[in-house]
């Protein structure tokens, strides 16, 4: 057969090729080959047969074959170097798509398939430089642009990536990938509620992509809007049932929303679908035994419990922040575990918002920052304080985190501070511009690694001065200068445990409002569920601070004292279910464990609190406000002094109040005090008397004074910084008088 027979055989073949009908294309290739087995052409075009087929190691060698024959073909060498990404041969991929630009160095397909090649290697840089090459020539290529943002995603520079997404959609909107990136972007730049957009937007045009779902409720989880979060993951696992990832922020969300026998259930899932789960997806493993302990369930054995404490003392995410301060009462667990999140979720930037400049204003500029702006403990905390700074000397903004609707206490905040400004939807990169805009002097995080803190922002450094202030502990982040806190709660061998400089306030570091109204009536004991006679021990902490050895002492304080009962905020059936049982394996009748259901009204919470003999405290996690309530209602509150700071909180508050005989050393002294109170209705009765004096002439409820004093440290922080001294401890000096700030706070 002749040569021009050969090549027409190869262009009727390249011309079934290009109609679709593959089989005969190939048909005629292979005809020339058996004429003339090193025919380039047909070696080729076989080749690109084999790559269609997705038989890309056949398609290289068939490639391979015919570069032999001519070396200088570049449809030969780009689509060699497209087959051996394929088979992960980035290597020999990058080779080959170098070959083809030696010869045709203006092609913009293979500069962008050659950024693929170098983005696969890890060569980001190089791969930016072949994608701009590629736009350089056609600026209109969209995959090009999509490429480009996913290296400067990798890169780190997510408002670029967003760019080149956004040229994309301008080219072609009707491309799932470019809006899943773009999303992905967002979220980065913790845009949530842009990201949520553009999820929609994918997943409506790719809507069998789980992927998609799970990261659209990561979204939502971070805008708190948990029950879209939940249905988004359920979507996401009913396409991809043994989806870890979606199953365990499932868990997350179902413990947010406090269903944590849900949770539970979804954490378990993911345990069974993968079995190394434990040890390679971050701090499941703890989130699943705290799940446990939200219920009450303390089936894991402690042995377990201190494998993941190790684990997350070695500097492994093991223990979220939180989940650390309830697990084990430890300030170097707690320490590591802030440390760890704090470098591994938010970094300190290394481009900070605030450039050093010098501020001169006529008053100090305070912004604080939380999730609890709203019907929340800690705004029932707070408020008062606000309310207390002194404008002349102090301009206040609150910023807040939390997207909800207004409700009486967000109108009072609104109220308290000169400027209330809703951030739950910008970035944290905007936030922090917007606190530099304002010249913040100082930046006070309330929220800390509780629910809906986002560190993120002071991770920017929009201010000169960052603070960390009534939170359970350490940030474990160089970006927070101070943490302001008192003796009691991190005394002086604990500052090795706190990456912020100590200010110790005078007599506590907790404001409590003395202006909260208590319901004139209580209800009388049998409305509540309780014998008309015999004690009443009470615990309303929230039920994951409870354990097994203070529970121990709980139910031998049952046995001691006939009729007495056991009074507990309700934590959900599972939890009241779990501790009935526990009561009942320690041979206490589970009825004397009695429920308080929730009521509405704060000022009747309070109220019925008088009908109690004595609180008893938890450890490792003491009460914080709930001791507080406690003793605004005049309940005298029993706590054992812990090893770390949220173990510690309940001391200072009896300190600051006057009753430092119910700080308790040991878990021994504890149980021993708790009976002797109750074997001696005299001295329990006097201590009540006392706690009733003391309420109205102590520090702990004198919120002026404290805001004095708070105010004293802002002041000493804002010198230090205008001297140009680094931040230093140091301890705030208290007011001489007692009752000479009494009186303007009652």
């Amino acid at each position: 057969m002749r040569r021009e027979q050969l090549r027409e055989l190869v262009a009727r073949g390249v011309a079934l090729h290009q109609a679709g009908r593959l089989g005969e294309a190939e048909a005629l290739y292979r005809q020339v080959l058996e004429v003339e087995p090193r025919h380039a052409a047909a070696l080729t075009m076989l080749g690109t047969a084999y790559a269609q087929r997705r038989n890309s190691a056949e398609a290289a060698r068939l490639f391979e074959k015919s570069l032999e024959v001519d070396p200088f073909q570049v449809n030969a060498l780009y689509n060699r170097g497209i087959v051996l990404a394929e088979l992960k041969r980035f290597d020999e991929a990058l080779a080959s798509y170098d070959r083809a630009l030696a010869l045709k160095p203006d092609h913009p397909e293979i500069l962008n398939n050659r950024g693929n090649a170098l983005a696969e290697l890890r060569r980001l840089e190089e791969a930016l430089e072949a994608y701009s090459r590629a736009l350089a020539i056609k600026p209109d290529y969209p995959e090009a642009l999509l490429n480009r943002g996913m290296v400067l995603s990798g890169l780190g520079r997510h408002e670029a990536a967003l760019a080149s997404y956004d040229r994309a959609l301008a080219l072609r909107d009707d491309d799932a990938r470019v809006h899943f990136n773009r999303a992905s972007a967002l979220t980065e730049l913790r845009r949530h509620g842009e990201a949520v957009e553009s999820f929609d937007r994918a997943i409506a045009l790719d809507p069998a992509n789980p992927v998609a779902l799970n990261n659209r409720g990561n979204a939502l989880a971070e805008l708190c809007r948990h029950t879209k979060a939940l249905e988004s993951y359920d979507r996401a696992i009913a396409l991809k049932p043994d989806y870890v990832e979606a199953l365990v922020n499932r868990g997350i969300a179902l413990a947010e929303l406090k269903r944590y026998e849900e949770a539970l259930e979804s954490y378990e899932r993911a345990v069974a679908s993968r079995s190394d789960l434990r040890s390679t997806v971050p701090y499941v493993e703890g989130s699943l035994e705290c799940a446990r302990l939200h219920l009450c369930d303390w089936s894991t054995p402690e042995s377990a419990l201190d494998g993941i404490v190790d684990r997350a003392l070695a500097g492994e995410e093991a223990l979220v922040p939180f989940d650390a301060y309830i697990v084990k009462d430890s300030a170097a667990l707690h320490y590591q575990c802030a440390r760890t999140y704090a470098t591994n979720r938010n970094p300190g930037s290394p481009d900070p918002v605030w450039k050093g400049e010098r501020y001169t204003h006529d008053r100090i500029r305070l912004a604080y920052v939380s999730f609890d702006f709203r019907e929340h403990v800690m705004a029932h905390q707070i408020a008062r304080a606000i309310e207390h700074h002194d404008r002349t000397r102090f301009e206040t903004t609150a910023l807040s985190l939390f997207p909800g609707a207004a409700d009486a206490m967000r109108d009072r905040l609104h109220g308290a501070f000169e400027r209330f400004v809703d951030v739950s939807g910008r970035s944290d990169l905007d936030a922090a511009r917007l606190i530099r805009e304002l010249e913040v002097d100082i930046l006070v995080d309330l929220t800390g690694y509780t629910r809906g803190g986002r560190i993120g922002i002071s991770a920017r450094r929009p201010a000169p001065i960052q603070v960390n202030f009534n939170c359970p502990g350490t940030t474990g982040a160089g970006y927070f200068d101070y943490i302001i806190t008192d003796c009691t709660v991190v005394p002086p061998e604990h500052l090795p445990y706190f990456s912020e400089r100590v200010v110790y306030l005078p007599d506590t570091f907790q404001a409590h409002d003395s202006q909260r109204r208590i319901a004139e009536r209580a209800p009388a004991r049998s409305e509540a569920g309780l014998p008309e006679q015999g004690i009443v021990f009470c615990s309303f902490n929230n039920s994951y601070k409870f354990r097994p050895p203070v529970f121990d002492i709980w139910m031998r304080l049952l046995h001691r004292f006939e009729g007495s009962v056991l009074w507990l905020r309700s934590g959900g059936r599972s939890a009241a279910d779990n501790l009935r049982r526990e009561a009942a394996v320690r041979g206490v009748d589970p009825e004397r464990l009695v429920f308080a259901p929730y009521v509405e009204r704060m000022e009747d919470h309070l109220a019925r609190q008088r009908l109690a003999d004595l609180f008893l405290d938890t450890l490792p996690y003491n009460a914080q406000t709930t001791a507080g309530d406690a003793l605004w209602a005049g309940l005298p509150v029993l706590t054992c002094l812990g090893g770390a700071l949220p173990g510690r909180v309940a001391a200072s508050l009896l300190k600051a109040i006057g009753l430092p005989e119910l700080v308790a050393r040991t878990l021994e002294e504890y149980e021993s005090l708790a009976i002797a109170l109750a074997d001696e209705p005299g001295r329990l009765r006097r201590i009540r008397e006392k706690l009733a004096r003391n309420r109205l002439t102590h520090p702990l409820f004198n919120t002026a004074r404290f805001t004095r004093h708070l105010e004293a440290a802002y002041e000493e922080i804002c010198r230090l910084h205008k001297d140009g001294e680094s931040p230093r401890q140091f301890s705030v000096t208290p007011l001489e008088s007692q009752a000479s700030y009494a009186a303007d706070d009652r």
